[in-house]
């Protein structure tokens, strides 16, 4: 029986770009984390797309054998080519449905390099979680620096008195997409 005929063991929420950046290294690690995901019994919830970063996390767990669910918004559905190849594919009216059964379908979170739709996405789990409206990690696979201003920033609206430390709880970061993804779903409950 393979992984795709069994129930998973977690659901990974990948946030990531549905372009591929200007760095192989971006690619590399989607792949690393699709496969991670399949090869460790979990479900990967995204949002559906086929291209960029979107596609290829996607294509690797399918590859793997792991179980898919996307979830894209009508609107979205014909500019990111939505991935039949997904286990489940869900079309949503808004992003405001495609966000909501995203959390609900997530034991963790995950933000891949990508643009305001990954940020937004990212930023709205960790306020839930920060607020007690969630109870599930965050994390930001920081690959080839790509969020290191923003992780100056924040430290920037510590200094500033815009955030607490006590805020960070629930965020992680790494630059190894293996560790952090073994360090959300260990964080999640998950046994493997």
């Amino acid at each position: 029986m393979t992984s795709t005929q069994t129930s998973p063991k977690f659901s990974l929420c990948v946030y990531c770009g549905s372009r591929p950046g200007t760095q192989p290294e971006y690619a590399q690690v989607a792949h690393q984390v699709g496969q991670w995901i399949a090869q460790n019994g979990g479900q990967l919830v995204y949002g559906g797309g086929r291209n960029g970063l979107m596609g290829i996390v996607a294509d690797s767990c399918l590859q793997a054998g792991g179980r898919v669910v996307g979830i894209i918004p009508k609107a979205l559905q014909a500019r990111e080519w939505a991935h039949t190849g997904c286990t489940e594919l869900h079309i949503v009216d808004t992003m405001s449905e495609r966000k909501d059964m995203m959390i609900t379908r997530a034991d963790a979170f995950l933000a891949l390099p990508g643009g305001i739709g990954t940020f937004e996405e990212f930023f709205e789990v960790w306020t839930l979680a920060t607020l007690g409206y969630i109870a599930k990690p965050v994390g930001v696979l920081n690959t080839q620096g790509y969020f290191d201003q923003l992780l100056g920033f924040f430290e920037h609206a510590v200094t500033e008195g815009f955030m607490t430390l006590d805020q960070f709880v629930h965020f992680h970061n790494d630059s190894d997409p293996i560790q952090l993804c073994e360090k959300l779903t260990t964080l999640a409950g998950v046994r493997r």
